[in-house]
């Protein structure tokens, strides 16, 4: 909100981005994207504006509770999920409540994430092709946290659902083999309990999708992991089959 204020008052003031929370250290605080939500959907007003400067302290971060360590380890996995292998390996083995992320090795995976999004907004700045591989799990993610009102999920807990089904979405196409997309599952998984999502409604999740600002011409457009460590963009997918996989999600066979 402080970037959108800073970005609409005088028609731009300089901006300093000073992260309280690893999620927004690893991901909201760089690449020039401000916004504020709407009861309709995230982030649906909001502009592009880059911060003078970030900093990010990481004894700060030490303190937060281990809820907010895993919700940012999901957003966190992502990279690794697009663009990283070793990453998504090296996440998937940590545990926030098992393993405090401390130090060095805070600092190793604030500086890799940084990283791979920084290349991503160097080459397509505001968004006109490539930017949208950031938007992984995303279109989903998004969407649960609108049906649920901003209130139950942490935004990395939306994206660790919205992960999961952009895996099983992608099988469902054929785009990626059974294993991979079980190994993807496993590894967001493995990060910690997600909150539950049993009373929720398929036509509801997809309905608020629809309002995703990614929509063009009355089409969702998904990012899909084809393996770990690679994404396509992908538009044209049935609301069909994407209610399928997400009913498949909220009720599980049972085993």
């Amino acid at each position: 909100m402080a970037g959108f204020v800073a970005a609409s008052f005088l028609r731009g003031i300089a901006l300093v981005q000073i992260p309280t929370t690893l999620l927004a250290a690893i991901d909201s605080s760089i690449g020039g994207k401000t916004g504020i939500n709407l009861p309709e959907g995230k982030n649906l007003v909001g502009a592009f504006y880059q911060p003078r400067l970030v900093i990010t302290d990481v004894n700060l971060l030490e303190s937060l509770p281990p809820r907010e360590l895993k919700a940012a380890l999901f957003e966190a996995i992502k990279y690794g999920l697009m663009a990283d292998p070793e990453l998504f390996d090296v996440i998937s083995q940590t545990s926030a409540a098992t393993a405090p992320l401390k130090g060095d090795h805070l600092i190793e995976l604030i500086a890799r994430c940084c990283q791979i999004k920084a290349e991503v907004v160097a080459a397509d700045e505001r968004e006109a092709g490539l930017r949208q591989v950031l938007n992984l799990g995303h279109t989903f993610g998004h969407a649960l946290e609108t049906i649920t009102r901003y209130r139950r999920f942490k935004h990395g807990e939306a994206v660790g659902y919205g992960l999961i089904l952009a895996a099983r979405l992608a099988h469902e196409l054929g785009l990626i083999e059974s294993v991979e997309a079980h190994h993807i599952e496993a590894g967001v998984r493995s990060i910690g309990r997600l909150p539950s999502i049993a009373d929720l409604d398929a036509d509801a999740w997809l309905a608020a999708m629809r309002h995703d600002k990614k929509v063009r011409r009355d089409q969702l457009t998904f990012i899909l992991p084809t393996r770990i460590g690679a994404v396509e963009i992908v538009t044209g997918v049935s609301d069909r089959l994407v209610k399928k996989t997400i009913r498949a999600l909220l009720r599980p066979p049972p085993r």
